[in-house]
């Protein structure tokens, strides 16, 4: 059975969380004309928190991520280029600087329910000749008619599909499907999915994405992406040959690049741990773990007391500097206490 799915592989963005953003550009290159090689439909390449993402709050970049754009674009022959752009953090002049060097698709990514900042780069991206996707973080955190209305806002800017994106891994298939059924009713656009494994729900929940009429989907070859990682490529890719969608991509030759090139690249194995376990169970953006892991050593704490905190506190995207605040808080709570 043919599908029109687009696969776009975010181990060059989502995985910069998993190495604290200190991709080489010998890795990029290696890992981009590998995905190239085997078929990959798009190749998102950025620091992990997107275009302008290497800041202090964020995370230094060890290679700036235009030289790393250029060295992705340079390798392709077939597969496209592409970016994660959060207003706020990246800019329209990055935004342009990108597609410069060869950058041909851009997901504009909000807070589900904070569509209305991306119209000036939804609109900026068309204008370039750009793909230009609506990309509604932390999907979990918002009611189903929230999600709808904010989704039809990024299409009335010009965006050619909107995911939802799981962010802090926290979705059920049964939420998954309501969402996605909920967007397909109602946009005259593609839905995409972006998956977390903090759950170890991130196959099954693409699987019924696909199934509800989802055609791009995210994936991470090795699982390389923030918290557990992202929906595993070469897991994805196999489940789909045996439901029979063909995807046009080479099976064997994905897990040779998850084996030979992307397992070297990982400072420990991908796995569910009881870190990103929490950010499941608790609903906090996955790429909080690092964050919350060393405010926990600095502060004598418990990562997971600082994480379910945050969930308590329904904490977001771009809010990584209250991290230290929160962990100071519950020491000198502790302290008093003691």
């Amino acid at each position: 059975m043919e599908k029109s799915i687009k696969l776009t592989e975010v181990c060059l963005r989502d995985g910069s969380h998993v190495v604290a953003h200190q991709f080489t550009e010998q890795q990029v290159r290696a890992v981009a004309r590998a995905l190239d090689d085997a078929g990959m439909h798009y190749i998102e390449v950025s620091h992990g928190d997107g275009l302008g993402g290497s800041t202090i709050q964020y995370g230094k970049s060890l290679v700036d991520e235009m030289t790393l754009i250029e060295a992705a674009a340079d390798v392709c022959t077939k597969a496209k280029v592409a970016v994660l752009l959060i207003p706020g953090i990246g800019t329209v002049n990055e935004l342009k600087q990108a597609n410069k060097l060869g950058a041909q698709l851009v997901r504009v990514a909000t807070h589900a329910s904070e569509a209305d900042v991306s119209a000036q780069h939804i609109d900026k991206a068309r204008e370039l000749g750009m793909e230009a996707l609506g990309f509604l973080m932390m999907a979990h955190s918002v009611p189903i008619e929230k999600l709808v209305e904010q989704a039809k806002l990024m299409e009335s800017y010009g965006a050619e599909a909107v995911y939802i994106t799981d962010s802090a891994g926290a979705l059920l298939p049964n939420e998954v499907r309501e969402r996605v059924k909920a967007l397909r009713d109602t946009l005259n656009i593609e839905v995409g999915f972006h998956a977390h494994n903090n759950l170890s729900l991130a196959v099954a929940n693409t699987v019924a994405a696909i199934e509800e009429g989802a055609t791009r989907i995210d994936s991470s070859v090795r699982c390389l992406g923030a918290g557990a990682g992202n929906t595993q490529t070469e897991v994805l890719l196999a489940v789909l040959e045996r439901m029979g969608i063909n995807m046009g991509i080479d099976l064997y030759k994905m897990m040779d690049l998850a084996e030979d090139i992307v397992a070297p690249i990982l400072p420990v194995a991908q796995e569910i741990r009881k870190g990103s376990l929490v950010l499941g169970y608790a609903g906090v953006y996955s790429s909080f773990l690092l964050h919350a892991e060393r405010a926990a050593k600095r502060f004598g704490l418990d990562a997971r007391d600082i994480l379910m905190e945050l969930g308590r506190m329904k904490v977001v995207g771009g809010q990584e500097d209250m991290i230290l605040d929160v962990a100071a808080d519950m020491a000198k709570s502790m302290k008093v206490r003691g």
